[in-house]
C-alpha cells in the first residue's frame, strides 16, 4: 500500500510539474482530431481520461492487482489492440498489437525516440545506453551485444557463476527459509560486476552493492532533486559509484597498449578499445552503473520466477530434474566440468525458461516519443505523443498461446520464438544485448539447485508494478538430496 501511495504521488507531481505543456495539449486536442480527419488515417480510439491526471490512476492501481493487464483488456474490447490514453503525464498510443510493437522497437531515431519517466531520465544521465540514439548508440549497442555474445565472455561468465552458486548453496541449511530473490540479486549481481568492470569480491563490491541499493531506490521516486529528497539521494550514490569506475577506468587506461594485443577481459576493456573517439570516460563510466541493473533486477527475477512456476508444476519440475541430473552424471563419469554449451543444450530447460520469461513479463514494455506523425495497420501516431509497447498482453492473449495463464513448458517444443508474439528482451536497435547471458545463467542456477536439492515452497505472490518481484522474496525450505 505504501508503494501505491509513492507511485500515485509520482504520476500526480510529474503530471503537475508538466502541467502547463498537458494544458497545451489539451486544448489542442480536438484540434488535433479534426485536423487528423483531413490525414490519410484518424487516431486510435481511446480516451484520455480525467484532466491532467488522465488514467495514470487507473493503470497504476491495475498494476498492482492480481490482474496487471486487466487496464489494457477492458480498453482492447472497448477500442480494439490499439488506442490512446493519457498515462504518466504525457498522452500516449498504448500498442498491445504484435505488429504495431515490433513496427515500433524496429524504427530508428528519425521517427522514436526513448521516453521514460523524468526521475528516471536524470539517473540514467544523457549519455545512457537507454537514452542516447543514432551512430553513437548504434556503436555502444553494438560493442557490447558482441562481446556478450563472445565465447570468451560465455566461458568466463560459467566459471563465476558456478562459483557463486556454490558458495551460495554452500551455506544454505534446512532449518530455516532460504530467501531466492535475495540469493540470486546477490549472484548475479557479483556475476555482471565482474563482466562489466572485473570487480572481485571485497571491500570495493560490498561498497559497490550499498552504494547500487541507494541508486536504484530512485529509479521511480518523485522526480525532485533536493537535498534529502530520495532523488538526490540516488544521484549521490551514483556519483559515489561513478568514482569507483573512473578510478578503475584511468588504470586500465595506462595498460591500453596491452589491450590491443589481448582478449578484452571485460566491457570496459571493449569500450576504451574502440578508436572512434565518441566514448568518453564519462559516457563509460555511466553506462557501467546503468548496466548493472539487470544483475540486480531482471536476471535474478527470471531465476526466482523460474522456481515460483516449478514449485507450482511437479511435473515440469520432474522433466527437468531428470534431464539436467542425466547431464550431471555424463559430465561425471567423463571426467568433464560443464561447460556454457552444455548448460545451453539442455532442450526443457531452456523451454522452461522461455515459458518464463513469457509468463513472468519482467519487463513489461516500452515506451518511445513518436518525432513525426507515423502511420502503422491504419492507426496514426501523432508527433510529440508517447507510445507504449505493452508486452504483456501480447504474452498472455488466448489468440497467441493457448491457455496463456498457465504454465506450459512443452508450448515452446513445436513454437517459433522469433515471433513478434513473443518479445521478453525487447527488439529491433535497441534488443538487449544480455539477453544469452540471462538464460546462461539461469540455466546454470537451475542446474545446481535441482540436481543438489528437494524443497518445499511457502506462500509467496507476485507483484508486477512498479517492478516484477515476489512479496515475500520467495522463501523455500531445501533439503540436499541424499539427507534422510
Amino acid at each position: 500500500m505504501d508503494n501505491l501511495v509513492i507511485v500515485l504521488i509520482l504520476a500526480a507531481t510529474t503530471t503537475a510539474i508538466s502541467i502547463l505543456s498537458i494544458v497545451f495539449l489539451y486544448r489542442n486536442n480536438s484540434n488535433l482530431i479534426l485536423r487528423s480527419k483531413h490525414r490519410r488515417r484518424p487516431l486510435p480510439l481511446g480516451t484520455l481520461g480525467w484532466p491532467f491526471l488522465g488514467e495514470t490512476i487507473e493503470f497504476v492501481s491495475c498494476a498492482y492487482s492480481d490482474c496487471p493487464e486487466s487496464f489494457m483488456d477492458k480498453r482492447r474490447h472497448l477500442y480494439g489492440k490499439v488506442f490512446k490514453s493519457h498515462i504518466f503525464g504525457s498522452p500516449t498510443i498504448v500498442s498491445t498489437d504484435a505488429e504495431v510493437s515490433k513496427f515500433v522497437l524496429q524504427s530508428d531515431a528519425k521517427a522514436f525516440v526513448p521516453s521514460y519517466p523524468k526521475s528516471l531520465t536524470e539517473l540514467m544521465g544523457k549519455s545512457s545506453i537507454l537514452l542516447i540514439n543514432g551512430a553513437l548508440q548504434r556503436r555502444v549497442h553494438g560493442l557490447i551485444g558482441a562481446f556478450f555474445k563472445s565465447p570468451h565472455l560465455k566461458a568466463q561468465i560459467t566459471t563465476d557463476m558456478q562459483k557463486y552458486v556454490q558458495q551460495s548453496m554452500a551455506n544454505w541449511r534446512d532449518d530455516r527459509p532460504i530467501y531466492i530473490q535475495d540469493e540470486t540479486k546477490n549472484i548475479a549481481f557479483q556475476v555482471l560486476v565482474k563482466a562489466l568492470i572485473s570487480l572481485d569480491p571485497g571491500a570495493d563490491m560490498e561498497f559497490l552493492k550499498k552504494q547500487f541499493q541507494e541508486f536504484i531506490a530512485g529509479l521511480m521516486s518523485l522526480p525532485i532533486n533536493i537535498p534529502g529528497s530520495r532523488l538526490y539521494r540516488s544521484l549521490q550514490a551514483k556519483k559515489k559509484m561513478i568514482q569507483l569506475v573512473q578510478k578503475i577506468i584511468q588504470a586500465r587506461k595506462k595498460e591500453i597498449s596491452s589491450i590491443s594485443n589481448e582478449v578484452a577481459r571485460d566491457v570496459v576493456d571493449v569500450l576504451l578499445s574502440d578508436t572512434s573517439g565518441q566514448l568518453t570516460d564519462d559516457l563509460i563510466a555511466d553506462n557501467m552503473i546503468d548496466m548493472m541493473i539487470p544483475g540486480e533486477d531482471s536476471v535474478p527475477v527470471l531465476m526466482t520466477l523460474a522456481i515460483k512456476y516449478l514449485s507450482d508444476s511437479p511435473t515440469a519440475l520432474q522433466q527437468l530434474t531428470e534431464e539436467n541430473m542425466k547431464l550431471k552424471t555424463l559430465k561425471d563419469q567423463l571426467g568433464e566440468p560443464l561447460c556454457w554449451s552444455d548448460y545451453l543444450s539442455l532442450p526443457f530447460t531452456q523451454n522452461v525458461i522461455t515459458e518464463t520469461l513469457r509468463m513472468g513479463n519482467i519487463i513489461i514494455g516500452v515506451m518511445r516519443k513518436a518525432m513525426k506523425d507515423v502511420e502503422i495497420k491504419g492507426y496514426l501516431i501523432p508527433k510529440g505523443w508517447c507510445v507504449f509497447t505493452y508486452f504483456r498482453s501480447v504474452h498472455l492473449d488466448e489468440n497467441n498461446y493457448d491457455w496463456p495463464y498457465a504454465f506450459n513448458p512443452w508450448r515452446w517444443q513445436d513454437k517459433d520464438m522469433s515471433s513478434s508474439n513473443f518479445t521478453p528482451f525487447g527488439g529491433g536497435q535497441r534488443l538487449c544485448p544480455g539477453l544469452d547471458l540471462a538464460r546462461l545463467e539461469a540455466s546454470i542456477f537451475l542446474h545446481h539447485f535441482v540436481t543438489q536439492f528437494r524443497w518445499v515452497a511457502e506462500e509467496d505472490t507476485i507483484v508486477n508494478f512498479p517492478t516484477v518481484r515476489m512479496k515475500r522474496r520467495m522463501p523455500i525450505r531445501v533439503k540436499r538430496k541424499g539427507d534422510h
